[in-house]
């Protein structure tokens, strides 16, 4: 692994770019999400859908968020190194540009989430 972050280091720049915003989106996701857990609200929105429309549920249930912040962050930029070794520079950087949307989409679903709960 560590010889393959070399590589990506010198030869694909692009990945490497993509690789640190993903990490970065990552890390902002996960500030944004603990600081917006209220412990003090008996219920808060934790989902929505299509039939029911939005599901009251504890602020544990938004401990998702944080989480899946971290997987964003960091467990994904594990994978895009072996998606590097095993399938080159192509599926790297698509791999990572779709973890880049999936992380704004997050975002979007957790402030929607939280506009329903005021």
């Amino acid at each position: 692994m560590k010889e393959d972050l070399v590589d990506i280091y010198k030869n694909a720049r692009g990945v490497l770019i993509l690789m640190l915003i993903n990490m970065g989106l990552g890390l902002l996701l996960f500030v944004f999400s603990m600081l917006n857990l209220n412990p003090n609200a008996a219920v808060v929105k934790i989902g929505y859908g299509d039939i029911g429309g939005y599901r009251d549920g504890t602020w544990t249930s938004m401990l998702a968020f944080p989480l899946l912040a971290l997987a964003f962050g960091f467990l994904h930029g594990v994978v895009a190194v072996r998606v590097y070794h095993k399938r080159g520079v192509t599926m790297t950087k698509f791999f990572l540009m779709t973890t880049t949307f999936l992380i704004m989409w997050t975002f979007v679903v957790l402030v929607r989430l939280l506009g329903e709960g005021s």
